[in-house]
């Protein structure tokens, strides 16, 4: 008995520090971004949980000497980020929240639910619930921080996650100020079509079409995934998935754990992000919001009409001059981020 208990103590030990393996394997800091290091910063990996107990990954920026001598226990504002839909925090997210961190702001690039490095399975899965609660796990994390202010906390989407960091804002009354960059309301373009263009008969067929899906998804035990960017281009493509294409197929952008890059989302997340629409109560925002779209950018409606479902005089729309959607990710060739911009509207609703 004495023996039996000893191997099972040894099996359980085994587990426990093979686990333990697995889970610093997973946090290892190796720099895999698809932008240069910044010397200016201090990175490490961080794992938290989202109230669905998914367990989200991210890499907390913090500007140099916060943790050091006299300023360790100085405590700075923050801001979690992340998109675009279908990227990684080593893409546009991580380029946004280290140049913030550089400029003073302690910053949390994650990976939403089911993508990248975070958990939850079937993999690549979007819903519009669950992804605005990643941001508000993010603010979790962030208020519980020991060098963050939880009064001083902000945060910033990009693409899809510009819709769902509005929607998060509506909900959460610890974010104290929101940017959405070239931004996407992913529940209405699912729902209707670029430009509202499928109507109701329409939106019934994909219905039908998804929910066939389903039963054969059941069926067979795997999820198929919706079609992705294309990976050579016959250049007859619209332009704007000429951009996409040229960021994430292209060393500008590519990353191998990015959807966008080398994947597929599930495609039957299209059901809820067409059963439930984001935005609702964007009216009762009462903090200040930010949204900056590119002036030729396919998708600027969506910031636009964002913007005036906005009340309060604290709100802004900013357009880029010449910028297109992808521009915005990393500043393209017409280095079209407004950083200088960003950073101003943080420091001044952060204070």
């Amino acid at each position: 008995m004495i023996k039996k208990f000893l191997l099972f103590v040894i099996a359980t030990l085994l587990l426990i520090g093979g686990y333990l393996m697995a889970e610093a394997k997973s946090l290892n800091n190796k720099w895999d971004k698809v932008f240069s290091k910044s010397d200016k910063v201090n990175v490490q990996k961080v794992e938290f949980k989202n109230r669905f107990g998914i367990t989200l990954v991210g890499d907390l920026y913090i500007p140099k000497g916060v943790n050091a001598g006299v300023n360790s226990n100085k405590k700075l504002a923050a801001i979690a980020i992340s998109g675009p839909f279908g990227a990684v925090k080593e893409q546009s997210s991580g380029l946004y929240a280290q140049t913030l961190a550089e400029r003073g702001i302690i910053t949390l690039a994650f990976d939403p639910s089911y993508t990248g490095e975070s958990s939850g399975t079937p993999r690549n899965v979007a819903s519009p619930d669950i992804n605005t609660e990643d941001f508000s796990a993010a603010v979790d994390f962030l208020s519980n921080y020991k060098n963050v202010d939880s009064d001083k906390i902000g945060i910033l989407g990009i693409c899809g996650f510009g819709g769902f960091a509005i929607n998060a804002a509506q909900i959460d009354t610890r974010i104290k100020a929101t940017t959405a960059v070239t931004m996407y309301d992913m529940t209405r373009v699912s729902a209707k079509g670029y430009n509202d263009s499928i109507d109701e008969n329409a939106r019934y067929e994909i219905k039908q079409n998804l929910n066939n899906q389903r039963t054969q998804d059941f069926k067979t035990g795997k999820y198929l995934g919706a079609d992705g960017l294309p990976e050579k281009l016959t250049g007859n493509e619209p332009q704007f998935v000429k951009d996409y294409w040229e960021y994430y197929k292209t060393k500008r952008g590519f990353h191998a754990r990015s959807i966008n890059s080398n994947g597929k989302w599930n495609m039957t997340s299209s059901l809820s992000l067409i059963n439930q629409p984001i935005l609702q109560y964007a009216n009762e925002i009462r903090t200040p919001v930010l949204i900056i779209h590119g002036e030729k950018a396919h998708s600027k409606y969506f910031g636009e009409d964002a913007f005036k479902k906005l009340n309060g005089d604290n709100k802004e729309l900013l357009i880029i001059k010449g910028a297109n959607h992808v521009d915005l990710y990393d500043g393209g060739d017409k280095n079209a981020i407004p950083f200088d911009k960003i950073e101003s509207f943080y420091k001044e609703n952060l204070k």
